[in-house]
């Protein structure tokens, strides 16, 4: 298959690249970008004028629902979702039921994701059996077996001896480990962030030492291991320093933040709409603008969706008691753009928090439009307004503050290894 895109803005921040020009495709791999070569004949032309085209984005941490209740969402809906959404490549979270704990059940799986052909699937593996915190999962296998990097999620690891010999038996296999640093005896029962709002709405509070703590707990681990680990869905600014000052140190480390916690603060609750009911929780005003600049300096290296699709019921039980999440595959874009039309963000460092970034972190031939890289790659009009419901929708999931809401930017379509995999109705041919 021969495919060129013609005339649109490419913007790619691994090559430092930003010009109107034409990428042409060959059997899944960009073969050139400007003029084709002589001998090249397209067997299909998109039309990009008035489009960005960048790199295919990639997500660090994505419920995709399955194995576990089908009435939550499944591999199909929730990749589905995530072409709409420019994803390309999505980290699927090992807490589903039963656990991604086992090689058997990270190979079923990615047959069930080849069999669907959408979105790439890189499974995160988890780092203890059945993600209880006390045996170690068989790392070698689950790495052989496809798993891009190692988790735990918020499961505590019953002990901090334990967690050592999980960091040294990584560091044997040189797999990356996730944290997602929460101490549970603080944020236990908790649902919001500790402070004079959660204190005015009569919600138990999780401090920010919930957080900090166990990031500090693992950066000493990491210091003593040498393992390469990332840090996802950080949610304060305190967050942000210890991360910077163990990268001045040397230490290999890298974060993400979760793309709510950089549109919302625990304002945001005062309705006590469950829709901003997430963990970690959506913190201090002051913490989102810390967040939003630790992305422009580069001290956060990508953006996460977070998404965590739920049933209607879920969300329908009094605030403290509904579960929390957020469906953000299809709405991370527009939210970000928002954040470029504030001047908070440049476009470049949008697409480089989706594309190189993450690629990066997960050491993957992934996030770059050079000769030679797997034609993952999205095209968007960060203009066009729209509204998310049940017709443009694609997640199982309706559980995000952006539902029929206007947004503005939107995915046109959204090519996997040269293949169109995604196009908007109606999008230029």
């Amino acid at each position: 298959m021969r495919l060129s895109i013609l005339g649109g803005r490419v913007l790619d921040p691994a090559s430092k690249l930003d010009r109107i020009d034409d990428i042409h495709i060959q059997e899944g791999r960009i073969l050139q970008l400007g003029k084709a070569p002589a001998a090249f004949h397209a067997d299909q032309v998109v039309d990009a004028k008035g489009l960005v085209v960048t790199p295919g984005f990639i997500d660090l941490s994505c419920h995709l629902r399955e194995p576990g209740p089908s009435y939550k969402g499944n591999i199909a809906s929730e990749t589905q979702a995530a072409l709409a959404g420019g994803f390309t490549s999505v980290c699927a979270r090992p807490d589903t039921q039963p656990p991604l704990d086992s090689p058997a059940v990270i190979r079923v799986v990615r047959e069930k994701a080849e069999a669907v052909a959408q979105a790439r699937v890189l499974p995160l593996g988890a780092l203890t059996q059945g993600l209880e915190g006390q045996l170690l999962t068989n790392m070698s296998g689950l790495k052989a077996a496809g798993c891009v990097a190692l988790t735990n999620m918020r499961a505590s690891i019953q002990d901090q001896l334990i967690l050592r010999r999980c960091m040294e038996y990584a560091a044997t296999f040189d797999l990356l480990l996730i944290f997602y640093p929460e101490e549970a005896s603080l944020a236990a029962g908790g649902c919001a962030h500790e402070g004079a709002m959660a204190s005015q709405l009569g919600l138990q509070g999780i401090p920010e030492t919930a957080e900090t703590l166990a990031l500090a707990q693992q950066l000493l681990l990491i210091e003593q291991t040498g393992i390469r680990a990332h840090f996802s869905h950080l949610s304060s600014a305190r967050s942000v320093e210890l991360i910077r000052d163990a990268r001045k140190r040397g230490l290999p480390v890298t974060a993400d933040v979760a793309i709510s916690h950089l549109m919302y603060n625990d304002r945001y609750l005062e309705a006590f709409d469950s829709n901003y009911h997430l963990q970690p929780p959506l913190r201090s005003e002051a913490d989102r603008l810390a967040l939003i600049a630790a992305l422009e300096e580069g001290d956060l290296s990508g953006v996460s969706t977070g998404h965590l699709p739920h049933e209607t019921a879920a969300k329908m039980a009094p605030f403290a008691a509904s579960e929390p999440g957020v469906s953000s595959l299809e709405t991370l874009l527009p939210q970000l753009l928002t954040l470029v039309d504030q001047q908070l963000l440049s476009l470049e460092q949008l697409v480089a928090s989706l594309t190189s970034g993450p690629a990066s972190v997960l050491d993957q031939p992934l996030g770059s439009l050079q000769p030679g890289q797997p034609a993952d790659i999205t095209l968007f009009d960060p203009e066009q307004s729209w509204v998310l419901d049940a017709s443009s929708g694609y997640s199982a999931g309706q559980n995000t503050p952006c539902w029929q809401q206007t947004l503005k930017g939107r995915v046109q379509a959204t090519l996997v290894e040269g293949q169109v995999s995604y196009r908007l109705k109606n999008s230029a041919e």
